[in-house]
């Protein structure tokens, strides 16, 4: 028998909304800066989801400091232009929609900046069916999906085993089991079934329309 829930945690770049143009482009602005060229943008596909201060040490070698400034530099770009290259999952305002309706409620839960989620949720006219909005903050204070996650918790007043967390990415996993909570993994974003088996999902769907139904099984109605 399904355990059911009435929180549903909900990552966002990967698992909402497609960012990989506004994404990539950002890094590789902030890259020219330290006169790094990049020719094919999908090869910074891995930037999306994690921490980025922790990809630019991971994946150019960058120090603590670099890294922080490198993401200031990404910000110059994604601020006012990357934050609206970025679309939003064919069939994700159903989802949204439907599970609201049955009485779920939603909270985002992304490493994104908190300040820029908020903007992309009333750029898409979804602001609506979000109980709360949980990000990262811009000092990077709150940087891992854990900790967003636990200040999601607290916020609402609940503990893990009262809500279900839905991402792309093994840190969304991990960020889930530091929680005490179920993840479900999604294979239309960014992450790979390994990357998400190896991390814990507990549950693995490939479409929008299959994450839908595994969540609308999990409700539990107030």
């Amino acid at each position: 028998m399904e355990r059911k829930y009435q929180y549903f945690l909900m990552d966002l770049d990967g698992t909402i909304t497609d960012p990989k143009e506004g994404i990539t482009k950002s890094v590789a602005y902030a890259l020219r800066y330290y006169g790094i060229q990049v020719e094919n943008l999908d090869t910074l596909e891995k930037f999306i989801g994690p921490p980025l201060s922790d990809s630019f040490q991971e994946f150019y070698g960058f120090g603590e400091e670099k890294s922080l400034e490198a993401v200031e530099k990404y910000r110059e770009y994604f601020k006012d232009k990357g934050i609206f290259e970025n679309k939003l999952y064919p069939g994700m305002e159903k989802l949204l929609k439907t599970i609201v309706g049955q009485g779920g409620k939603i909270v985002l839960a992304t490493s994104k900046p908190e300040v820029f989620a908020k903007r992309i949720l009333e750029h898409f006219r979804i602001a609506e069916y979000f109980t709360f909005a949980a990000g990262s903050t811009l000092d990077t204070t709150r940087n891992t999906k854990g900790a967003v996650i636990r200040y999601a918790l607290e916020h609402l007043g609940i503990s893990g085993e009262d809500a279900v967390m839905v991402g792309d990415r093994r840190h969304d996993v991990i960020g889930a089991k530091e929680n005490g909570m179920e993840c479900i993994g999604v294979l239309f974003g960014y992450g790979d079934r390994v990357e998400l088996e190896e991390a814990g999902a507990d549950e693995i769907v490939e479409t929008v329309e299959q994450l839908q139904t595994e969540m609308e099984k999990r409700i539990r109605e107030e």
